[in-house]
């Protein structure tokens, strides 16, 4: 029964993980359709979580996204980073499953990104 509950618990965290990229691609796509209407990303001039104010330009006047997406265990926003110039982002999400830190940051705080995508897809 021991190997049952790892085994369960370890199911869940990896089908967390998978929501989690989907949740990041899904941004990807919307910010993508963003600058090929726009020419550029959303700008910001700082590190953001993804229910910002920014994000709002994605869900209106124009629907890139339906609703931006939430982390499915602790329902806290994914992080989000565009250079200055608005030519390049960074979206990023803790996975659980990942043994090791990840190198594209910290998400908020000192909580690391152990995934992260970008306009070319995972950083």
């Amino acid at each position: 029964t021991a190997t049952a509950a790892v085994t369960y618990s370890t199911l869940l965290k990896q089908s967390r993980d998978a929501k989690r990229k989907t949740d990041l691609e899904q941004v990807r796509a919307a910010l993508e359709m963003y600058r090929s209407n726009n020419d550029e990303y959303i700008s910001t001039s700082r590190n953001y979580n993804c229910a910002n104010a920014a994000f709002n330009y994605l869900t209106t006047p124009t629907k890139y996204i339906e609703s931006m997406p939430t982390d499915p265990k602790s329902d806290s926003n994914y992080y989000y980073r565009c250079n200055v110039s608005g030519d390049d982002y960074t979206i990023g999400a803790y996975l659980e499953t990942v043994s090791t830190p990840g190198t594209c940051g910290n998400c908020f705080g000192t909580t690391p990104c152990t995934y992260c995508v970008g306009p070319y897809g995972e950083k």
